[in-house]
């Protein structure tokens, strides 16, 4: 068993073993979803940052949203298309590692960004005399950082924890690296307690994030009801941000739910997309919810579209 130790330095990843006979098909759609993705994404960044009157911390956050769906997306697209035309899906057991920590840094960054973004509708549209004393730049960028680093951070804990185990299989059976996977194949179960733990601590974080966001639309929710201005105000810039996070929270469930009580009788091809929806459907959907939704962005939009056509 630990002669087997020394030799893992790739793994292998069988999510696509079933699905080679349309491969053809598979590599044209997933190049098409990942080129809308980078499109709709650079768009939106590129219209926020060009135009000044979208220099305000919503769109600010906006922003910083789209980059981290774009990181995201290149931390697995770029690798499943090299499969889809490969006889061999393997990767480098150091690959792996930053794999996983694209993967799930990009998805716990956008639950911060929710939480941010809940935060400054609530200041916005409660506290509205205050909210440029309170969301000033030096707070948003603190907020942006944080954001970033945190989740950051906290990956790269449960990866350093991963390393130090001694395993016994190069084999993941899925589309890319995931941590727990990896955690699983070692060969001393009783060493995996303390990644448990720290998986379970990190939980606990991004569940209290949804709690703050729950808390913050309550809030919202009470003070609009008696106003007309301040429902239309949160009718325009807090439904984008509900159904951001909602297509975020429902894709990472379907993946853990995969992950973790996902059967041996399903269908690889319906596994395999209840795997990548949290890679594939937020990136695609955020910057398209956001863009015909923000009256700003929209108008910018059509001045360009008009502007183009005169």
């Amino acid at each position: 068993m630990m002669d087997n130790v020394s030799v893992i330095t790739i793994f292998y990843l069988s999510g696509l073993s079933e699905t080679m006979n349309y491969r053809s098909v598979l590599f044209s759609l997933t190049l098409l979803c990942y080129c809308v993705i980078l499109l709709v994404n650079i768009t939106l960044i590129v219209t926020i940052i060009l135009d000044k009157n979208l220099h305000e911390p919503m769109y600010i956050l906006l922003c910083a949203f789209c980059m981290n769906g774009l990181y995201g997306s290149t931390g697995f697209f770029p690798k499943f298309l090299w499969d889809l035309l490969s006889p061999v899906h393997v990767i480098s057991y150091s690959g792996c590692f930053l794999q996983v920590q694209v993967l799930y840094s990009f998805a716990c960054i956008d639950l911060s960004f929710l939480a941010v973004m809940a935060y400054d509708r609530y200041v916005a549209i409660c506290r509205p005399l205050q909210y440029h004393t309170i969301m000033s730049k030096q707070r948003l960028i603190k907020l942006v950082c944080f954001s970033w680093f945190i989740p950051f951070c906290l990956m790269v804990i449960n990866i350093c924890l991963t390393s130090r185990l001694k395993l016994c299989s190069p084999y993941i059976a899925r589309l890319f690296c995931v941590n727990w996977i990896i955690v699983t194949l070692a060969c001393f179960p009783a060493e995996t307690m303390v990644n448990s733990i720290f998986a379970y601590i990190t939980i606990i974080v991004y569940v209290s994030h949804g709690v703050f966001i729950v808390w913050s639309y309550v809030k919202l929710i009470r003070t609009c009801v008696n106003s007309v201005e301040k429902r239309a105000k949160f009718m325009q810039t807090c439904v984008p941000h509900l159904l951001s996070l909602i297509t975020l929270l429902l894709t990472l469930f379907f993946d853990f739910m995969n992950l973790r009580f996902g059967s041996k009788y399903l269908p690889q091809h319906l596994k395999n997309f209840a795997e990548i929806e949290f890679l594939v459907i937020p990136p695609v959907m955020n910057p398209l919810i956001y863009g015909f939704k923000l009256t700003k962005i929209r108008k910018r939009f059509l001045n360009v579209f008009t502007f183009k056509t005169s």
